[in-house]
């Protein structure tokens, strides 16, 4: 089992990156799938999830107009689209998963049944 998040990058503010998270070993169906990211400093926070089977998505006030999560089943893979970046959008970005059945757990990082290594976000002023 295992997850891959890439896509991060150097960018300016106002620019646009699509993460990727690459899943293998398990069927997206079965879990809720999430993103992450750590400033350097602070916590490691939620920032949306999706849930493939229940066609339901959730996003954090830090990025709620801004993001778009998405997933490729074919690819079993996750995507997060980020518009409009800020400097404080600036962090390592994860994704991780859980499975189903404890979905509404998916931001209590004691819980997460898989982490991917983390992708790092840039976003100069």
């Amino acid at each position: 089992v295992q997850l891959q998040a890439s896509g991060g990058g150097l960018v300016q503010a106002g620019d646009s990156l699509r993460l990727s998270c690459a899943a293998s070993g398990f069927n997206l169906d079965n879990y809720v799938i999430g993103w992450f990211r750590q400033a350097p400093g602070k916590e490691r926070e939620g920032v949306s999830d999706i849930s493939t089977s229940a066609r339901s998505t959730y996003y954090a006030d830090s990025v709620k107009g801004r993001c778009t999560i998405s997933s490729d089943n074919a690819k079993n893979t996750v995507y997060l689209q980020m518009n409009s970046l800020k400097p404080e959008d600036t962090a390592v970005y994860y994704c991780a998963a859980v499975s189903l059945d404890r979905a509404w757990t998916i931001f209590n990082l004691a819980t997460i049944d898989y982490w991917g290594k983390g992708t790092q976000v840039t976003v100069s002023s």
